[in-house]
C-alpha cells in the first residue's frame, strides 16, 4: 500500500537539483523530495509487513525494507516528473532506530531477519545484567538503560541463536548495523552508522564517540561485525548498481528518527525541543555540547555530529498519543475516524472531570513502570463519549507535560517553547491543551513531516547543499503558534485530578 503527495511546480528547462530523503520506518517507507527553498516537492510513503514469530517477538524482512525502499522512491521520481526532469544531488537516510540485523559481507545476504526496537525477546537477558549490577556501568558509558529496547542484546542473540554465526563474524564474514546500516549499504557499499544511531545501541561509549571494548565485552559482540561511526552530514560514500538512482549520486546524511525530526525542526541551539505525536510520543531536547545525565529517568543520546563536534540530547517517551485515539475509534467505537476526535471533544468545555492515564502498554519516561495500566477516573452519570474523548486528548498532553517538567529538571532551565509535529500534532484542542498544560508556546511548521525532512537538511548540509544550519533555520517555516492561556481554576482541577489518578494506574 502506498500514499503520495506533490508540492507545486516542477519547474523548467534545466534538470531541477534536489535532495532525496529516505525515511525508513517501522511500518513503511517515505522518500521525500526537497528543492533549494525547502518545498516538499514530492513525497511518498510505501508500507510493508511486521513480522509475530512468537508472543514478544518482532521481526523485519530486510528484502521487504528494500522493496518498500525502491517502491517509494520510485514513486517520488515519478511524481516529480521523472529524473529527465529533475537531478538528485544528495541522498539523506532516517530509521527507525534500534532495529538492527547482520548481513554477509560479501554477498549482502542478511543472516536473519531484523529484530525491531519493540522485540522483547531480550528481556531476560537485560534482567541478568541488572542483577549482576551491570546497571549503573551501562548507563554510565552509554546514557541509556539495560532494556531489549535497544541494539546490544539482539546482536547478541542473533550470535548466540542462528547456527555458525559466531564463526561467520570471527572469519570477517558479517556485518552489523541499525537499518541506516543496511540501507547505506545497499546504496553505495558503505559499512557506516551515524553518531545517533550508534548511540543507541548500547555499544557506544558517550565521551569517546566510539565502540566501548568494555561494553563490547559485557554484550559479546565482536568489533570486527561493527560499522564505522561518522558525523551525521558527510559524503559516505556515493550510489552504485541502483535501478532506481544513477551512479554517483553522494550519500550525505544520516540520522536516527527522532534525532532526525529534532534537526527537520531546527532545534539547533541548547534549550530548544520538539514533541513528534505519533503512535507513541518523543520528546527531545537539545542540550548542546554538554552532555546532560538524568536525574529524572530520562535518557541522554546524541543528537548529532558535525563536524567532528557532538550535540547532545534529554530524550523522553511516552509509548501511547495516537494510539489513545485509535482505541476510542477501535477499541470503544466513540469515533469512527481519528479525525472526528477533536470536534467530538471541542463539543463540551471540558471533561467534567475525568481523567484519562494513557498507560495503555505501561507508562514510559519519567516513570518507566511498564506493569501500569490505563486508568478512566471520575466518571459519573452525566458523563458523555464527549467528556471521554476530551479527557483522552487532555490525558496525552499531561504526560507529555510530565515528560518536559523532568527535562527542565534535569537541564537546569525552564522550557522556553516546543516545536511540534507527527499526526496528532495536526489537533488543535490537543495543542492547545499542551501550550496551557506546559505554559510555553508550541510551535507547528506547516511541513509536519520532518523526520524526512531533517535527513534532506543532513544530506544537503553534508553535499554542500545547504551551506550552514543557519541556512536551514531561516527555510523553516510555521503554521501556528499555540499560547498558553492565563492558569485558571479549570487548569489547577486538571493537574490535581492527574496528580490523584497517576498513582491508581
Amino acid at each position: 500500500m502506498s500514499s503520495a503527495q506533490v508540492g507545486e511546480g516542477k519547474g523548467s528547462g534545466a534538470a531541477r537539483e534536489l535532495v532525496l530523503a529516505i525515511d525508513q520506518g517501522t511500518t513503511g517507507t517515505t522518500a521525500l523530495l526537497l528543492d533549494r527553498e525547502v518545498n516538499v516537492v514530492a513525497a511518498v510513503n510505501v508500507e510493508f509487513p511486521n513480522h509475530y514469530p512468537q508472543p514478544g517477538w518482532v521481526e523485519h524482512e530486510a528484502a521487504e525494507i528494500w522493496h518498500s525502499v525502491e517502491q517509494a522512491v520510485v514513486g517520488a521520481l515519478t511524481a516529480a516528473g521523472g529524473l529527465g526532469a529533475i537531478r538528485v544531488v544528495a541522498v539523506g537516510i532516517t530509521n527507525q532506530r534500534e532495529t538492527s540485523l547482520f548481513w554477509d559481507r560479501e554477498t549482502g545476504e542478511p543472516l536473519h531477519r531484523a529484530l525491531v526496537w519493540q522485540d522483547r525477546r531480550t528481556a531476560e537477558a537485560c534482567a541478568r545484567l541488572r542483577a549482576a549490577g551491570e546497571e549503573e556501568r551501562v548507563r554510565a558509558k552509554t546514557g541509556l538503560v539495560l532494556d531489549p529496547y535497544f541494539s546490544a542484546t539482539k546482536a547478541q542473540w542473533v550470535l548466540d541463536h542462528v547456527p555458525g554465526a559466531r564463526a561467520q563474524a570471527a572469519a570477517g564474514r558479517l556485518c552489523f548495523g541499525t537499518v541506516d546500516s543496511y540501507l547505506a549499504w545497499r546504496l553505495c557499499g558503505a559499512h557506516v552508522t551515524d553518531a545517533s544511531n550508534a548511540s543507541r545501541t548500547l555499544l557506544m561509549n558517550l565521551d569517546t564517540g566510539d565502540w566501548d571494548p568494555e561494553l563490547l565485552a559485557l554484550f559479546d559482540v565482536p568489533r570486527a561485525v561493527l560499522p564505522r561511526i561518522c558525523d551525521n552530514a558527510e559524503v559516505v560514500g556515493h550510489t552504485r548498481g541502483l535501478s532506481f538512482l544513477p551512479d554517483g549520486v553522494p550519500v550525505s546524511g544520516m540520522a536516527g528518527d527522532q534525532q532526525s525530526a529534532l534537526f527537520g525542526q531546527a532545534c539547533f541551539a541548547a534549550g530548544a525541543a520538539k514533541c513528534t505525536y505519533g503512535t507513541g510520543a518523543f520528546v527531545l531536547l537539545n542540550t548542546g555540547t554538554a552532555r546532560v545525565p538524568s536525574q529524572n529517568g530520562l535518557l541522554t543520546t546524541v543528537a548529532w555530529r558535525l563536524g567532528g563536534q557532538t550535540t547532545f540530547a534529554l530524550e523522553g517517551s511516552a509509548f501511547i498519543a495516537g494510539a489513545a485515539v485509535q482505541w476510542l475509534r477501535d477499541g470503544l467505537g466513540i469515533i469512527q475516524s481519528a479525525s472526528e476526535v477533536e470536534a467530538l471533544a471541542a463539543s463540551v468545555p471540558d471533561s467534567g472531570g475525568v481523567v484519562f492515564v494513557p498507560a495503555l502498554a505501561g507508562l514510559g519516561a519519567p516513570h518507566w513502570r511498564p506493569e501500569a495500566r490505563g486508568l478512566l477516573s471520575g466518571i459519573t452519570g452525566g458523563t458523555t463519549k464527549a467528556h471521554i474523548a476530551r479527557a483522552v486528548l487532555e490525558g496525552v498532553a499531561l504526560q507529555i507535560g510530565d515528560i518536559l517538567q523532568a527535562m527542565a529538571a534535569d537541564a537546569g532551565a525552564p522550557l522556553q517553547s516546543l516545536r511540534v509535529d507527527g499526526g496528532a500534532a495536526k489537533n488543535d484542542l490537543l495543542m492547545q491543551a499542551q501550550a496551557d498544560i506546559l505554559g510555553v508556546e508550541i510551535r507547528r511548521p506547516t511541513v509536519l513531516e520532518t523526520t524526512a525532512l531533517g535527513a534532506a537538511f543532513l544530506a544537503g548540509l553534508g553535499a554542500g547543499f545547504w551551506e550552514s544550519t543557519e541556512a536551514i533555520a531561516v527555510a523553516w517555516r510555521m503554521d501556528r503558534a499555540f499560547a498558553p492561556r492565563p492558569p485558571d481554576a479549570a487548569l489547577a482541577a486538571l493537574r490535581e485530578g492527574w496528580a490523584r489518578a497517576l498513582p491508581r494506574a
